[in-house]
């Protein structure tokens, strides 16, 4: 049920972009809106400071953890893989701070998670539209927070996820 919202609102944003030929023939902004699924699953924002610079991050549920996060990352786009007529690929790196609060079930306690995140990820950047399609993953080291014993203490999680969004 969630898969298919999901698809169905990626589509409309596809089709949203590509339906305005005014939107083509304009230069595509610095502040970007969308969507990242995966985990997490998450609206997503990135603003670019400079051509090979951007501020990144996404607020939504963690799928696995049943819980809300919250990310942002300064990304480096260092590396230019591809360019062609309709699209620009670059791979980006940047280092970031994750924040996870979950619901632990079975009558636990909720935790809380905070750490920074190292992400890296390839962008596909389309020059007629204004709109990126992205795929990233991102190491977290984290504290744990919990009334538990066992819970507490440091950990390592991963992020994984593909998006798309919109520049205005």
């Amino acid at each position: 049920m969630l898969a298919s919202r999901v698809v169905a609102c990626l589509a409309a944003a596809l089709l949203l972009g590509t339906a305005s030929s005014a939107l083509a023939e304009e230069e595509k902004g610095a502040f970007g809106l969308g969507l990242l699924v995966g985990e997490p699953t998450a609206v997503s924002a990135k603003l670019y400071l400079t051509d090979d610079q951007a501020i990144a991050g996404a607020v939504g549920g963690a799928v696995m953890r049943r819980g809300i996060q919250v990310h942002a990352d300064y990304l480096f786009h260092p590396w230019i893989l591809e360019t062609t007529d309709t699209f620009v690929l670059p791979a980006y790196v940047g280092p970031g701070l994750r924040i996870l609060s979950h619901d632990r079930g079975s009558g636990l306690d909720d935790a809380f998670h905070i750490g920074p995140r190292a992400t890296v990820g390839l962008l596909f950047d389309f020059r007629t539209v204004p709109l990126d399609v992205f795929v990233e993953t991102a190491g977290i080291l984290e504290y744990r927070a919990s009334s538990d014993d066992d819970h507490r203490g440091v950990g390592i999680d991963i992020n994984a996820g593909a998006g798309v969004r919109y520049y205005f």
